[in-house]
């Protein structure tokens, strides 16, 4: 006998140990007992395994941290930080540009060489124009913002890929369970029939047949065993670690619509506010035509007129007529802001699609669940029954065979609705935006 943990609100967790599972009802509340009667994998089909520890200790939410600090996007995320970070420093500058010295010194050696000398130093700077700082502030901001709403979308995405890799998971154990029942069945069946083929009871091609189905249930189940490692090394590739929390199900959201906060509507949101931001930034700034002030002194000697003579001056630079050539520049920002609007209303539209097909799913699945426990209870009662008239001589092996696998199909399919409910739940809480 093998089956599910027993664990509390109900969660299909795979451990072959405890002869129950408990699995929530259709709205994601409490949970109700089934009995699971499918016997354990005894042997394993191939000797690559990818093994994996189910860790009572672990929640879901720690598993999405771990899987963050190693995921590759997280550099992005770090990167996004550090250019926030850049774009504040020159906001908050005194200056708009970098300064600039300039020394300059000329005499008369290469012509009358009279001895006459001029020299002269400039120190000069890039004020601020009207508006320009507090453009560049607002750049900083938006881009804080946009960094922090980013780290939130790329967290939804890690906790769809964690959620995706733990169903799969799920499901292939529960399938391989159910290959290994029908392997079962078939082996014991076949060890009938060879007992009593050779009482002659039954004829030789009967144990042929009964080789047949039994040879065919390992092939099932060697290929149930390679998805389960298929999906078990999914999972390892995505956390980087071994671990799966025992405990992974979720209650039901209640949010029914998209909303505002959804975190990649506020990504994208912060990536217009900032695109506008930065079309701001071009009317104000051109760093070519960029307003300019020099302080400087100047020193000449002239051995033929007054001697030596000292000057200091102060020079302003005002750029005026560069509308023309900013308004490229402006246009280019303003290109950019109107893809990022067409995204967003891409975006909307996939996140109600996305919202549709979950709702259907998880009405479908609740539907399906009621029909094959239904179906499960009549074909685990016809079973029997057919087992029995096959013992009795009352039916050939080929009626058992249909019966079997027909009732064993039943049996997987509930229990394969079963786990399927809990993803449907933790699929809607994905389309909704909503984080374990």
């Amino acid at each position: 006998m093998t089956g599910f943990r027993n664990i509390r609100y109900g969660l299909p967790v795979f451990f072959l140990l405890s002869p129950t599972f408990c699995i929530a009802d259709t709205y994601g509340n409490e949970p109700a007992i089934i009995t699971q009667q499918s016997a354990a994998p005894k042997t394993q089909a191939f000797e690559h395994h990818d093994p994996i520890e189910f860790d009572s200790a672990l929640s879901l939410p720690q598993l999405i941290e771990l899987t963050m600090e190693k995921f590759p996007d997280r550099l992005i995320e770090e990167a996004l930080v550090q250019e926030a970070d850049a774009l504040a420093v020159r906001g908050d500058s005194w200056l708009a540009g970098s300064n600039a010295l300039y020394l300059d010194y000329s005499d008369d050696q290469m012509t009358n060489n009279r001895g006459y000398s001029d020299s002269s130093v400039k120190f000069e700077v890039t004020p601020w124009f009207w508006g320009q700082r507090s453009a560049a502030q607002d750049i900083a901001k938006q881009a804080h913002t946009s960094a922090q709403k980013q780290s939130a979308a790329i967290k939804l995405e890690v906790v769809r890929l964690v959620r995706t890799a733990l169903w799969d998971i799920a499901l292939a154990e529960t399938r391989l369970q159910q290959a290994q029942y029908s392997l079962d069945i078939s082996k014991h069946l076949l060890e009938k029939v060879q007992r009593r083929v050779e009482l002659g009871d039954l004829a030789r091609a009967d144990q042929l047949l009964a080789e047949s189905e039994y040879l065919q249930n390992r092939s099932l189940f060697n290929q149930a065993e390679a998805e389960m490692m298929h999906s078990r090394k999914n999972y390892t590739n995505l956390t980087q670690i071994t671990r799966v929390p025992a405990n992974f199900h979720e209650r039901l959201s209640t949010i029914k619509t998209i909303q505002f906060d959804h975190p990649l509507l506020e990504a994208i949101n912060a990536i217009i506010a900032r695109k506008q931001a930065t079309i701001e930034w071009a009317k104000t700034t051109d760093t070519i035509n960029q307003p300019k002030i020099n302080i400087g002194t100047e020193s000449i000697h002239d051995p033929s007129g007054s001697g030596n003579t000292q000057t200091t001056g102060i020079g302003v630079v005002i750029p005026f007529g560069h509308g023309t050539y900013d308004a490229p520049e402006i246009a280019a920002a303003n290109l950019e802001l109107n893809r990022v609007l067409a995204q967003r209303e891409h975006l909307h539209r996939q996140l109600d699609k996305n919202l549709h097909e979950a709702e259907h799913a998880l009405e479908v699945t609740r539907q399906e669940i009621i029909i094959a426990n239904e179906l499960k209870q009549i074909a685990e009662t016809h079973l029997k029954m057919t087992e029995t008239s096959f013992a009795a001589g009352e039916i050939n092996l080929l009626d058992l065979l249909k019966i079997q696998t027909r009732s064993l199909q039943a049996i997987c399919n509930a229990k394969e609705q079963e786990v399927k409910l809990q993803r449907d739940i933790a699929f809607y809480n994905q389309a909704v935006g909503v984080q374990p």
